[in-house]
């Protein structure tokens, strides 16, 4: 097993960010697109109160991705669930499709598709016809399903659900790599284009993704400790650490990432490894603690207390805890969005993110968790402010550090 204490990465001096955060203030993020640095993404599940009109959320969501796109945002990612009308998108392909034209830059990606719920087939097929429409700017991020009404819904047994989901994938990447006739066999889907081949009119294969030998795999881990994250790393495909995950279980996930690259011979690489949060930037610290915490309307308090009820009904709140000396009684909404959620001013914003890449030794790309917009003009500005000011700094401290440790 690799060594994967934080010899790669030295200690940051936070001083320097808070001094040099207010220079150039307009500088987009491009450097993020041409892989410099801590990138930038953006996440949403969505979140949204019951009540809305779907048309608004949507076009809301809409334009969110297309201003990350415009600010230079590296990726962005959106969730699905069939049967929530909270986060309701219940097809992340499909929204991610709407945004081809009005995107240049920005990789779009699923986070994630459930897989058990879907038939391979449709997944492998749809993903290639979207990758191809994004012209490779695609990531599959690939799940196995945790929202229990929509497995009742299409009648899947929990005791499958894991099983469903391993199996669903060897059929995916063996459709995008293999030729017709299919002959695959499993557990829960055979399939099969033998008795039907017809090549000379083209029936009987499926279209192939534009990225080859098949779409970029992204998989995501809340639980600390998680073992589904060494297994991305087996097979050395993506990893992202839930913005639902206390900062300082982090450095876990990238102990057993950086396993199970090992266990395959795989090189660990920390560019693979995105970390997601929930921040909100506003030009003071006073709105921004009002909107990012304090406010019992903020929109931060009502996407924690949603996300923190099905976990707290599904008994898994060590996700929230700072260390298992805390009973789950301790875990309130005030305590969850006082660990949980980084809110301040471009300087206090930049602290914070600077202390999470000390402790972790340092990821790839920071997904920011984006909740609903209650107020649009200061949620345009935070994410603004997030691409222009913050990871400019981020990235300028990073990069200061890295030579002085360098020669240390």
């Amino acid at each position: 097993m690799i060594d994967v204490a934080r010899a790669d990465v030295k200690p940051l001096t936070r001083d320097f960010a808070t001094k040099n955060a207010g220079d150039d203030s307009r500088m987009r993020a491009a450097s993020h697109m041409k892989g410099a640095g801590m990138k930038l993404g953006y996440f949403i599940m969505p979140v949204h109160p019951q009540g809305r009109d779907y048309r608004e959320t949507l076009r809301e969501d809409r334009e969110a991705f297309i201003l990350a796109d415009k600010l230079g945002y590296a990726e962005a990612f959106c969730g699905e669930h069939l049967t929530d009308r909270v986060e309701n998108i219940p097809n992340a392909m499909m929204f991610l499709a709407s945004l081809a034209a009005e995107t240049k830059h920005i990789t779009l990606g699923t986070a994630v598709v459930n897989l058990p719920y879907i038939h391979p087939l449709i997944v492998a097929s749809n993903a290639a016809m979207l990758d191809t429409l994004l012209e490779g700017r695609f990531i599959l991020g690939i799940g196995p399903g945790i929202l229990r009404t929509d497995a009742e819904a299409v009648e899947m047994p929990e005791t499958d659900r894991q099983a469903r989901y391993l199996e669903s994938l060897d059929h995916i990447v063996a459709l995008w790599t293999g030729e017709a006739p299919y002959n695959l066999k499993g557990r829960f889907w055979n399939i099969s284009t033998e008795k039907t081949l017809w090549p000379e009119i083209g029936l009987g294969s499926i279209v192939k993704p534009f990225r080859k030998p098949h779409p970029r795999i992204m998989g995501t881990a809340a639980s600390p400790d998680s073992e589904g994250i060494a297994a991305l790393g087996r097979r050395g495909w993506l990893a992202a650490s839930s913005n639902l995950l206390h900062a300082n279980w982090l450095e876990s996930h990238w102990t057993n990432y950086a396993r199970g690259c090992a266990e395959t011979g795989r090189a660990a690489d920390r560019k693979n490894w995105r970390v997601g949060r929930s921040i909100f930037v506003a030009d003071d610290d006073k709105t921004a603690l009002r909107y990012g915490k304090t406010d019992p309307d903020s929109p931060y308090r009502f996407y924690m207390h949603q996300l923190s009820a099905k976990i707290r009904r599904a008994r898994r709140l060590r996700c929230f805890k700072r260390d298992d000396a805390m009973t789950d009684e301790q875990v309130t909404l005030d305590y969850i969005v006082d660990e949980l959620v980084i809110a301040g001013s471009v300087n206090r914003v930049v602290d914070q993110i600077l202390a999470i890449h000390e402790t972790t030794g340092g990821f790839g790309s920071l997904m920011n968790a984006g909740p609903n917009w209650n107020d649009p003009q200061l949620a345009r500005r935070s994410i603004e402010l997030l691409a222009e000011k913050v990871m400019p700094a981020v990235n300028k401290a990073i990069g200061e550090a890295a030579p002085a440790a360098a020669a240390e």
